[in-house]
């Protein structure tokens, strides 16, 4: 579906099909917008392995901190290559605390080729901190790369199956408006429950902490 379909949808389902229109097209679009980022993030719907802006960073000698591509929330798998005909080397995901623990104490002083990678919301730290050039090769969970846009023929960057389901998020937004003529917090909890029922829970910090530091990352199938 693209985006004049799913407002036109919303319409539907909402009963503001008459203009003046209660909700503006850009508020929904917003929301629609939204809603794609969060189902990503419940449902982890797509596993990223081939995009270069998402998994490949160039790696520089003595630098150890690397930003991320702001769509990417979860690493699964780091790899190091060298370069000049050198083995590619898998990296491991790990916390401070495990690398005091099981590694060495003064890890943060270490140079050498990288072994372990430390995931924070928006950046990647390299242990030891590289010695030489190279690239770094990730997989992993993202958001959307780009919004969908007020544009007839934008479309979402998701199947076409979940399309029909983002349109709850809208609803629950524009029924959550304190101030507005659709004000129905009851509707709100409805359009909310179809949402979480379909894509699942949001994760809250923690869970997202467990899920990047010391435990195996599983690539689970979604089926709602």
């Amino acid at each position: 579906m693209n985006l004049s379909e799913l407002i036109r949808q919303f319409r539907v389902e909402s009963n503001d099909k008459v203009e003046p229109y209660f909700v503006e097209d850009q508020d929904v679009t917003a929301w629609l917008n939204e809603a794609v980022e969060e189902a990503c993030v419940r449902g982890r719907l797509v596993h990223e392995s081939q995009a270069p802006e998402v998994c490949q960073i160039q790696v520089t000698a003595g630098n150890s901190q690397y930003k991320l591509h702001e769509a990417l929330y979860e690493i699964t798998q780091v790899y190091f290559d060298p370069g000049q005909d050198q083995t590619i080397k898998r990296v491991r995901l790990a916390s401070e605390e495990y690398l005091t623990r099981t590694y060495y104490e003064d890890w943060p002083l270490k140079k050498g080729h990288p072994e372990f990678a430390i995931q924070s919301d928006t950046g990647l730290r390299l242990v030891p901190c590289p010695d030489e050039d190279g690239l770094l090769m990730l997989e992993g969970y993202r958001g959307a790369l780009t919004p969908v846009v007020e544009d007839d023929d934008s479309t979402v960057d998701l199947f076409r199956g979940h399309h029909v389901h983002l349109i709850n998020w809208a609803l629950h937004k524009a029924f959550s408006v304190s101030d507005g003529e659709f004000f129905d917090p009851n509707r709100a909890q409805i359009a909310l429950s179809n949402f979480t029922a379909y894509f699942g829970e949001r994760p809250d910090a923690d869970l997202r902490r467990q899920t990047r530091e010391d435990t195996e990352h599983r690539v689970e199938s979604f089926f709602p």
